[in-house]
């Protein structure tokens, strides 16, 4: 099971008796034991042993969720992705600040810009590092030159300076 992750806004049908019991559940519970659980909250399956325990973030979404509903307000999900300052892709990325601010400026990284700041996904930043990751490698291939004891040393300084010359072209174009 999938469920898009896109924005869902989830509206109260009626009186929503369920999300009341489950809220008076939540709040005895938490009474009883403070707000976060110190015991396991569990999700059941139809069948016969089929539960799985929930972390604790989804613990207090669900609450949060069951405290609106059960006030009859509509509650929105909305998945975001983690989003990074240019020092934190720097970081990742074993480059430095004004490199990624160049990289952003160029159009390599895409980010967004909040006033005098930018701000980058993470899921852009992985990308552009498994894409560098990959041109380096392609660059290594490209530039590997098999080498044998019977080979005239000056044929192979030939090869290396045109896998060299190779290299540099791709760097610049």
């Amino acid at each position: 099971m999938s469920a898009d992750m896109v924005t869902h806004t989830y509206v109260p049908e009626g009186s929503e008796p369920e999300a009341a019991e489950v809220l008076s559940f939540l709040a005895a519970h938490a009474e009883k034991h403070g707000a976060e659980p110190v015991r396991r909250f569990l999700l059941v399956g139809s069948g016969e042993g089929e539960q799985i325990e929930l972390p604790g973030t989804v613990y207090r979404a669900l609450l949060q969720v069951v405290e609106a509903l059960a006030a009859g307000k509509a509650v929105t999900v909305s998945p975001t992705e983690p989003q990074l300052t240019t020092q934190q892709a720097a970081d990742l990325l074993g480059v430095s600040r004004p490199t990624v601010v160049r990289m952003v400026e160029s159009g390599e990284l895409a980010a967004e810009r909040n006033g005098n700041r930018r701000r980058l996904l993470l899921g852009d930043v992985l990308a552009y590092r498994e894409r560098r990751r990959a041109r380096q490698y392609a660059m290594l291939e490209a530039t590997a030159v098999d080498l044998d004891d019977e080979d005239d040393p000056a044929e192979m300084i030939e090869r290396l300076r045109e896998a060299r010359s190779a290299a540099a072209a791709y760097r610049r174009g």
